[in-house]
């Protein structure tokens, strides 16, 4: 995927366009999430994401001209267009200006300034999500970047496309309150509410030479509000799956690319994650210990009162990432069919003809 450059706050509809179609993966896997990869298109029913192959969206290409990337067409009917007529179109938005705020939402974008706003911001708190969400918009598509390499040396091959991931080649890092200010590269993780709006974000420093995690006592950071939220991979319709870790969730996406996901980011902020009234079955992918098992207990306990079924994801070793380095994905695989659903276990793991390369 081509790595989308920083699109300026102030940005219009063409600035925009050239932005979505730089992550025009993303795009897809974001607003058709029932559509598949087909080698350099997105393949779905319809702009109302109805099933079939009618509607494909070129995936790579140029930013302008014939065949650019985020150009789409419905072969059944001739409509045709941009990947801001495809999102505006997908969320009914009557007026362009608010398939331009639907953009700049997905990009993480701030909306313009008005005349009379001042030029520089106030500096935000230290730990609020304004913070996390200035850090955040710093940050680009980690595609070809020292964040890539760090989750493909972690085993993972699922798509990285992802609006809550980004990297940033310089984030200041403080062992303590009187330690120097070291600068390093880091993975950004969005954490977003129900409604998608970024709260906080969590920060993993990375090694400057060597894909790995940067060599300092605390490499994993988070900032903001978590309680409750989560860093997401995909838009649940009825089931989901949740669990700690970034990796870990990653790592089952590398085998269940369709199944949404939610990384609470720890034990604690796991058990308290908002359920959303669309959820009817939730799968905790729980890490094999204490902490782990008192998280899933507890989403059993508020699923029970709230009318979601909830279910266990096991795996064999510590947590998911370590089953996927140690078993391969075939293996893990086969470990996590006999847990799901036997519906799920079509819709989600066996899915050959649709499933993202």
């Amino acid at each position: 995927m081509i790595r989308p450059a920083p699109a300026p706050a102030k940005a219009g509809a063409a600035d925009l366009a050239r932005c979505l179609a730089r992550a025009a993966e993303a795009v897809c896997r974001h607003y058709l999430p029932h559509g598949c990869r087909r080698g350099r298109y997105w393949v779905t029913g319809d702009v109302d994401d109805t099933p079939g192959r009618s509607l494909y969206v070129r995936l790579t290409g140029p930013d302008s001209g014939p065949g650019a990337a985020g150009k789409w067409t419905d072969s059944a009917t001739s409509e045709h267009g941009d990947l801001l007529d495809l999102i505006g179109r997908r969320r009914h938005l009557p007026r362009l200006a608010d398939t331009l705020d639907e953009a700049r939402a997905f990009l993480a974008l701030p909306h313009p300034q008005s005349p009379a706003a001042p030029a520089q911001a106030a500096p935000a708190p230290g730990n609020s999500p304004e913070a996390a969400r200035r850090l955040f918009a710093a940050g680009r598509p980690i595609s070809g970047t020292p964040a890539e390499a760090y989750l493909r040396a972690r085993g993972i091959t699922a798509s990285l496309g992802w609006p809550a991931l980004r990297f940033h080649p310089s984030v200041w890092y403080r062992e303590t309150g009187d330690s120097p200010l070291e600068a390093w590269p880091a993975l950004l993780a969005a954490v977003t509410d129900t409604g998608g709006h970024i709260t906080g974000i969590q920060r993993t420093w990375l090694d400057r030479t060597r894909p790995q995690k940067a060599p300092i006592v605390d490499p994993r950071r988070a900032l903001g509000h978590l309680l409750g939220n989560g860093v997401r991979f995909g838009i649940a319709a009825d089931t989901i799956a949740a669990g700690e870790g970034v990796e870990t969730m990653l790592a089952l996406k590398s085998v269940l690319p369709m199944l949404p996901m939610i990384a609470g980011l720890s034990a604690n902020h796991l058990a308290a994650l908002a359920f959303s009234p669309a959820w009817r079955r939730l799968y905790v992918a729980r890490d094999n210990d204490a902490a782990g098992r008192h998280a899933a207990e507890r989403l059993h306990e508020r699923g029970h009162d709230g009318g979601i079924e909830v279910r266990d994801l096991v795996p064999v070793h510590g947590d998911f990432n370590a089953d996927l380095i140690r078993l391969g994905p075939t293996a893990l695989s086969a470990h996590l069919a006999l847990q799901l659903v036997p519906a799920d276990r079509i819709r989600f793991l066996v899915n050959p003809g649709c499933r993202p390369p």
